[in-house]
């Protein structure tokens, strides 16, 4: 990757993270009753999503760059991609079960159970229709490295807010990182003019 390059995909990426987060902090605002009786500062908020978003994209892409040095090293070390594929399946299941059964666990007294799934579930969604899409323009070996991607690392990226339990604190990391996210491993193959090869 050549500095020209590595220059568009953070730009591009911080754009992308800047412009979401403020668009998700605005829905915020806008959805919460009190702020918007109250009449909150909307402009301040603006800036405060906007700057927040920048910062999440730098963390986007912070875990991109360490996925895809992690890769690097894995593949050197295991010959065989099928027991890479199998590791990369198995962390993400791992995932999954501890964004539900240790939040869960973790919480105050004795709270619903279904709501701890709404998160995993998003996860697994938008990494699905990010994986489908990969595989769509690369080849069918892209799904399994762009599912671990946008669910393992994402869940690992969202780390300290999830750790609040707090749901607006989740969703405002939450939603800037699977856009920047979404958008760093599904550009990679056109920044680098690799063509057909996943990542």
């Amino acid at each position: 990757m050549t500095l020209r390059k590595w220059f568009y995909l953070f730009w591009t990426t911080l754009v992308i993270g800047a412009v979401i987060g403020m668009l998700t902090g605005l829905t915020m605002q806008l959805t919460d009753i009190e702020a918007v009786r109250t009449g909150k500062a909307v402009g301040f908020n603006l800036v405060t999503s906007l700057l927040g978003g920048a910062t999440i994209s730098v963390l986007s892409q912070m875990g991109f760059f360490a996925y895809l040095i992690v890769r690097y090293i894995f593949i050197g070390m295991i010959p065989k991609k099928w027991v890479w594929d199998y590791l990369q399946m198995i962390a993400v299941v791992i995932v999954l079960f501890d964004l539900v059964y240790l939040r869960y666990t973790g919480a105050e007294g004795t709270p619903a159970f279904l709501p701890y799934l709404v998160l995993p579930l998003a996860i697994i969604l938008v990494g699905c229709l990010v994986a489908w899409l990969k595989v769509k323009w690369t080849n069918k070996s892209a799904w399994i490295p762009t599912l671990f991607f946008m669910i393992a690392v994402t869940s690992l990226e969202a780390l300290p807010s999830i750790r609040l339990d707090k749901a607006a604190s989740t969703v405002f990391m939450m939603v800037p990182l699977l856009a920047c996210n979404a958008w760093q491993i599904l550009i990679l193959q056109k920044v680098l003019g690799t063509g057909k090869e996943p990542i």
